[in-house]
Formats: structure tokens, C-alpha cells, sequence
């Protein structure tokens, strides 16, 4: 049991750590979204953040796994332990959806800098062009291409982060199941639980009976009198 115990608490020491270095990455990922100039494709920077999330994602799933396993093991499971694992998942389920959250901003973000950098494109092309027809249309043809293109990768974008959340939420839905289902399980452990409720449903029933009776009795004496 005390190895268990040592085990338990390193296993905790790192999920927080992990959890402490997810809202550091985060602060970092919100920054692109802010800065002046935002590039219209994701940077080196942006891209090793969002990987070292990702990674740091998958490192606490693997970290609660291992202290769910613990404490199904235990014989006699302790609530506090419980209640320090669906913490670390509560936790977890929040940190996807500000990732999301963050992820939606910087490509909205994105998306306006492209957008008013496509008009300032179009307005200077423009002013510059010249008398040539052909070269005019050409030009034209060539705008309303760009025009496309980016529409069809907003629209991919899009998609992209709507799949994502919805795989989030699928993630979300199970891992609550999960949770369902340990504290169904520590609350069936208690002792005399079950007893108690079987009384309070025997209370019910029986109260239940009695004001239908009452009822009843009301309605013929009403019926009498009438």
C-alpha cells in the first residue's frame, strides 16, 4: 500500500506540473493572435506550440489513465482520491476547450488580416493598373482566383476546427461517462447506502399510497354530499 501511495502522489506532482505548463503554452498561443502583422500562415513558432500542446495533451490523458488504474486497484479506494482524480479530468476537459476557444480566435484573427490585406491588394491594383484591356482582365482573373482560393481555405478551416470540436466533445462525453460510472461505483461501496435508499423508496411508496387514499376518500364524500 505504501508503494501505491508514493506512486499516487508522484503521478499527481506531475499532472500538475503538466497542467502548470498547458496554461503556460497557452499564454504564449493567445499571443499570436494579437501581434500587428499577423502572418497569413501559421508560423514555425505557432506550429511547435500547438505541438507541444498537443503532445502535453496526451501526456496528462496517460498521467490520469495511470492514476485511474491505482485507484480501481485499491481495495478500499479513498474519496479523497477520488475526488483528486476527477479534478485532474474536469481539468483536462476545460484545457481542450479553451484550446479550441484560443485556436477558433487566432484563425478568425487570420482571417481578418488576409481579408483586409486582399482589399489593399485589390485597391492598389487598381490605381495602378494600366490602360491595356487585356492586361486589366488578366489581372481581374487572376484577383478573383486569390478570391477563391482563400475563400476555399476559410472554408476549410472552418471544417477543420468544427471536426476538432466535435472530437473534443466526443472525448468530453466519454471521459464524464467514465467519471459516471467511478462514482457510481464508490457510492454502491459505501456502507449501508443501498439500504438507505431502499427505505426512502419504501417511504415514497407508502406516502404515495396514503395521499392517494386520502384522495379517494375526499372524492366519495364529495360525491355523497353532492
Amino acid at each position: 500500500m505504501t508503494t501505491d501511495n508514493q506512486s499516487w502522489a508522484k503521478l499527481r506532482q506531475q499532472a500538475r506540473q503538466l497542467e502548470s505548463q498547458t496554461e503556460s503554452l497557452f499564454s504564449t498561443y493567445s499571443q499570436y493572435a494579437s501581434v500587428p502583422n499577423i502572418p497569413a500562415k501559421p508560423t514555425a513558432d505557432e506550429t511547435r506550440t500547438e505541438s507541444q500542446i498537443a503532445d502535453i495533451f496526451s501526456e496528462r490523458e496517460t498521467t490520469i489513465s495511470s492514476l485511474t488504474r491505482l485507484l480501481e486497484s485499491d481495495p478500499q479506494p479513498s474519496a479523497l482520491k477520488s475526488s483528486h482524480l476527477t479534478r485532474h479530468r474536469e481539468t483536462l476537459l476545460t484545457h481542450h476547450a479553451d484550446y479550441n476557444r484560443l485556436k477558433a480566435q487566432l484563425s478568425s484573427a487570420r482571417d481578418r488580416a488576409n481579408l483586409l490585406s486582399s482589399v489593399r491588394h485589390d485597391i492598389s491594383a487598381y490605381r495602378a493598373a494600366n490602360t491595356n484591356p487585356a492586361s486589366q482582365e488578366a489581372d481581374y482573373m487572376l484577383d478573383e482566383r486569390a478570391r477563391l482560393d482563400n475563400s476555399n481555405n476559410m472554408a476549410d478551416r472552418v471544417l477543420a476546427q468544427a471536426y476538432a470540436v466535435n472530437e473534443s466533445f466526443g472525448i468530453q462525453r466519454e471521459q464524464l461517462e467514465s467519471v459516471r460510472r467511478r462514482i457510481t461505483g464508490v457510492v454502491g461501496q459505501v456502507p449501508g447506502i443501498n439500504g438507505l435508499m431502499a427505505r426512502i423508496g419504501t417511504k415514497k411508496r407508502r406516502d404515495g399510497v396514503i395521499l392517494a387514499s386520502f384522495m379517494a376518500f375526499c372524492c366519495l364524500m364529495f360525491l355523497y354530499f353532492l
